[in-house]
């Protein structure tokens, strides 16, 4: 096999892969007739063939995929002019916290927001596909420790944890700023549209790009439960 034949068969997978594309999944594209210094100067290849086009390669936190770039939106807003309701800034609040103080209990999460949690907003992100449950801290009651997923990095267009802004020490005085570096991690996060089939995986993700604000369901959290135990 040329490289050249190569180069379409990688091109054409990611273009009408559904999910970002792995190493180890581009490996397998090729039975693993290529290794991965071969399928890295290939990746790199095709950046440079895309670098003049509305598409764009990028490496996310699970592979490769195609996207739309950020100076698309103005034209690709014309197709989808309605404005995507926004989650509750109580849920972006949250997610910012899981994101940079991972892991934590819902206790740590009222102690930096200095308000109850709802449970039903912990379930919308995991539902979401943002968050999940990775372990119990060792305290009375075992309360569950959250972390964010490689599918939130993948919504955001980011590759790790270490992409997001940095920030100082947290507390209640800057959740604020905590949502919104979450919200503004990605030159493409202000850009999604809303889109609960496209993190179904059953959208094409070449020219959909997930909602990181999307329609937030669950009542107000702030008055609903007691704090819970850390």
């Amino acid at each position: 096999m040329t490289m050249a034949h190569a180069l379409r068969i990688l091109e054409t997978a990611l273009l009408c892969g559904q999910q970002a594309l792995s190493l180890r999944d581009m490996a397998t594209l090729f039975q693993d007739t290529l290794g991965e210094e071969d399928i890295r100067a290939l990746l790199a290849e095709l950046e440079t063939q895309w670098e003049s086009k509305g598409i764009e390669l990028v490496q996310v936190a699970t592979g490769w995929r195609f996207q739309s770039r950020p100076d698309m939106r103005e034209y690709l807003d014309r197709l989808h002019p309605e404005k995507p309701p926004r989650y509750t800034r109580a849920t972006l609040e949250t997610l910012a916290i899981i994101a940079y103080r991972q892991p934590v209990t819902r206790g740590d999460m009222e102690d930096i927001r200095g308000v109850t949690i709802n449970s039903l907003l912990l379930k919308q992100l995991e539902d979401r596909g943002w968050v999940e449950v990775i372990g119990h801290r060792e305290a009375p009651g075992r309360p569950a420790l959250f972390a964010t997923t490689k599918q939130f990095l993948d919504d955001l267009g980011l590759s790790s944890l270490g992409d997001l802004p940095p920030l100082e020490a947290m507390g209640q005085a800057n959740v604020d700023m905590l949502a919104d570096a979450v919200a503004g991690a990605s030159p493409n996060a202000e850009l999604l549209l809303a889109a609960p089939e496209a993190a179904n995986g059953d959208a094409d993700p070449a020219t959909t790009e997930l909602a990181l604000l999307t329609p937030d369901q669950t009542p107000e959290p702030d008055l609903a439960e007691p704090a819970s135990p850390a």
